[in-house]
């Protein structure tokens, strides 16, 4: 992966369009916004609080890739990164999450994410730590008082060799069966920890939710939250299991959680999806009933994304430099029914156009992950390799910005049921019937499995 700080624009497009297509605008909009936070974080230090992020609001059909190029962007500076859904906040005073719980979210997983990242580089020690636990239960080492491994032999001792000397040499040869894997197989009984708190979830008024979070971790501690459990598991699962529970004593959890703070505070992003559903459309339409909290949620927004300080249950968050991406369809609503105080906090609007049959046959053939190599993978491990012409997948496409047309504009996502609907005979056969061997997908068989799918429009409703 590529370090943060060598991350130029036109090389996080470069990344962005291994797995994304089309879509320029919003990925260069992106690109320049993750390149800015390293320009901000190197910039002087009179100046460098005064420089804000510039927050992006993507505008365009589901199914385009918007979501998909946030979570790229994310992975790519490894950076905290949170996705919401705007419909599922309420105002406060209404039963529901408050806006502020996205920032607790996107806390809770940055310190998740910092304490595996320490984890990892103790892994090699934390290894050593478990390797001696397990030698500690497969050869007691012997105790200062003569009773233990060896002393009930009768005093039988062929070299003269003391108990200690006797035992050690007994352990060295058993570390070295351990690492070439000869005990793995052998079961041997371990003590766990066992974490078992009682869950609880509280909705309501402002400060609700986190009060609902430290009684949880009050109630937790009164329980014995650290209680142990024996376990007989066999030497393999027991070295992860101890390997797991050796890092975790070898971390500072109290630096993890401040560097997690710092990392939420500078290179955080959240990801606020359907934003358009809070929006009042100008029409007037749907301006009673339970809609009436849609204005209340985007004031409930605007000091977060402003900028301002939330209460975790970690410490005090800071949003001034988290990066805010919105997105919404926009059907019903335009950008320009947001209340004008967040429609200023989001500068950057980029459209993000829907996906063409050209679109749909290179999202089939070039990303990394596309469909064709999922299914490629997939049938590889019954031993059946899939080749697919490149007619057939001009005539996948096709049928897929068809369907669009004719049925409903969900973009990208009706690749996935065409592909289900072409394999679906395929992969119930696997491996009962077919079993090995060469199958080639060309258009006749892309007719065969979706010729019905297609004419039946009334089918289609339902089906695709």
């Amino acid at each position: 992966m590529i370090e943060e700080k060598n991350l130029t624009p036109q090389q996080i497009v470069r990344e962005l369009d291994k797995y994304i297509i089309g879509q320029k605008e919003a990925k260069r909009s992106v690109a320049i916004a993750l390149r800015n936070r390293w320009r901000r974080l190197n910039s002087d230090e009179d100046i460098r609080e005064e420089i804000i992020p510039n927050n992006i609001l993507m505008i365009g059909p589901t199914g385009v890739g918007k979501t998909e190029i946030a979570r790229r962007l994310a992975k790519l500076a490894m950076a905290p990164f949170v996705k919401v859904e705007a419909s599922k906040f309420t105002e406060v005073g209404y039963v529901g999450r408050d806006v502020e719980s996205m920032i607790r979210d996107l806390t809770d997983f940055a310190v998740t994410m910092v304490k595996d990242e320490m984890q990892e580089r103790v892994k090699g020690k934390a290894a050593e730590h478990a390797e001696e636990r397990i030698l500690d239960i497969l050869i007691p080492p012997v105790k200062k008082n003569g009773v233990g491994f060896g002393s009930n032999k009768a005093g039988f001792n062929p070299e003269n060799a003391s108990d200690e000397e006797l035992n050690e040499r007994t352990r060295e040869k058993f570390r070295g069966k351990l690492k070439n894997g000869e005990l793995d197989e052998r079961k041997i009984e371990i003590e766990v920890k066992t974490n078992k708190s009682p869950m609880m979830q509280v909705f309501g008024p402002g400060g609700m939710e986190e009060m609902g979070i430290n009684l949880q971790d009050m109630l937790g501690n009164m329980g014995k939250k650290n209680q142990k459990s024996k376990r007989k598991v066999t030497v393999s699962e027991a070295r992860e299991i101890l390997i797991e529970e050796e890092a975790e004593k070898l971390i500072d959890h109290e630096s993890a959680v401040q560097e997690a703070l710092e990392r939420v505070q500078k290179q955080g992003i959240v990801f606020i999806d359907e934003i358009d559903k809070i929006a009042e459309p100008s029409t007037g339409a749907g301006k009673s009933g339970p809609d009436v909290s849609r204005q209340g949620v985007q004031r409930d927004l605007l000091p977060i994304v402003e900028g301002s300080t939330v209460n975790t249950k970690h410490g005090i968050v800071k949003t001034d430099h988290i990066l805010f991406i919105g997105s919404g369809a926009f059907h019903v609503s335009k950008p320009s029914d947001l209340i004008p105080e967040l429609q200023g906090r989001f500068p950057i609007r980029v459209e993000l156009n829907s996906l063409t049959e050209n679109d749909f046959f290179d999202i089939l053939t070039k990303p990394k992950n596309a469909l064709t190599k999922q299914y490629q993978a997939m049938l590889k491990t019954e031993g059946v390799t899939i080749d697919f012409t490149d007619e057939a997948i001009r005539e996948l496409a096709r049928i897929a910005a068809e369907v669009n047309a004719q049925v409903e504009n969900i973009g990208a996502r009706r690749l996935h049921t065409i592909m289900s609907s072409l394999f679906d005979e395929l992969l119930f056969a696997v491996p009962d019937d077919i079993n090995s061997g060469e199958i080639t997908i060309d258009p006749a068989y892309v007719e065969k499995q979706l010729k019905g799918l297609v004419t039946d429009k009334d089918l289609s409703h339902y089906i695709l």
